[in-house]
């Protein structure tokens, strides 16, 4: 048995979205985990951040977020680059020209899915 709610005018359309499988799938899972998300939005909004700004902003742990910037890092998405700063060590992030282009694509296709979503919602 199937059920919809009836405010987005499914019940019964089985083709109503057909590709909704598909688009989701295409979606990169490097990008589209929650906690790289939230990395690579900061870094879309600045030119480069220091691991403590980037730890800050998203809440995530020391090993939590050197964990993920390994991933995106090897993902060549972002930059890494360490230094010192008088003494102290300083670890600067930064979204390649790629990781940009990509952040970018992901939200677009983000958008798509949500205007399809839209545009069910008022049919009826």
């Amino acid at each position: 048995m199937e059920f919809c709610c009836g405010a987005c005018h499914l019940y019964g359309r089985r083709s109503a979205m057909p590709d909704l499988p598909q688009q989701i799938n295409d979606l990169d899972r490097i990008i589209h985990e929650p906690a790289r998300l939230a990395i690579l939005t900061v870094l879309y909004a600045c030119k480069q951040a220091d691991f403590v700004f980037l730890q800050r902003a998203t809440g995530l742990t020391n090993g939590n977020l050197s964990a993920h910037l390994s991933k995106l890092e090897t993902a060549e998405l972002v930059e890494i680059t360490k230094q010192f700063v008088g003494k102290k060590p300083q670890t600067l992030i930064a979204l390649t020209v790629s990781g940009r282009k990509q952040v970018g694509q992901h939200w677009r296709q983000l958008e798509e899915l949500r205007r399809e979503a839209m545009q069910l919602s008022r049919k009826g």
